[in-house]
């Protein structure tokens, strides 16, 4: 029995580069969400939630025209957040960055992702195909989460528009990560939301 948590990024966001917090998918964005349902149109998935913010609730749509038994839920547990602060060990690289958010986001976002774990990383007894549309640094904490990594660890892992990352859990067994942000299905004009290095 094994229980499978796919986890997606939202398409690539219409203006974002103009600094727009959330909006509908760029045309690109909706062309990515298209390659990934059909790359997904052949799991037996049991559930699926994503972000309540345009840019996921969009790209589940577009998934979900192409599964029509799937009827994804929003979750406040999949927002956008910044799950965790800084810690001591944490190299000074990430200093500005972590300086530009304040205690409130940090503690908020904390809290989030600890209820996020308990509701979508429960063990269970049955194989299970759950799907998750959410945000880049959600994603990043999950997989943290995941390896057992230090808390401020989710800022350092990175996932492209529509990639795809898969954790896995067997009965009696920590999760694991079967597969980081495969983009097998976006040809490179598809491929956004990460630095030149890593989008080849």
């Amino acid at each position: 029995m094994t229980h499978r948590l796919y986890l997606i990024r939202h398409g690539e966001q219409l203006d974002a580069e103009h600094g727009v917090s959330d909006g509908p998918l760029s045309p690109r964005g909706r062309r990515q969400a298209q390659a990934l349902a059909e790359r997904l149109g052949g799991v037996p998935f049991d559930a699926a939630w994503h972000s309540p913010l345009e840019r996921a609730a969009e790209t589940a749509e577009i998934i979900a025209r192409r599964m029509p038994a799937l009827q994804p839920e929003p979750s406040p547990l999949l927002f956008d957040c910044y799950p965790s602060g800084p810690a001591p060990e944490t190299p000074s690289a990430y200093d500005a960055f972590f300086g530009s958010i304040t205690e409130a986001e940090m503690e908020a976002g904390a809290a989030q992702m600890s209820d996020a774990a308990a509701e979508f990383l429960r063990s269970s007894r049955e194989d299970r195909h759950d799907l998750l549309i959410t945000h880049n640094f959600v994603i990043g904490w999950f997989v943290r989460e995941a390896l057992g990594a230090a808390a401020w660890r989710w800022v350092s892992i990175s996932q492209a528009h529509c990639g795809l990352t898969i954790l896995t859990q067997k009965p009696g067994r920590p999760w694991s990560l079967l597969v980081h942000n495969d983009l097998a299905h976006l040809p490179p004009e598809l491929r956004t939301g990460l630095s030149e290095t890593y989008a080849l």
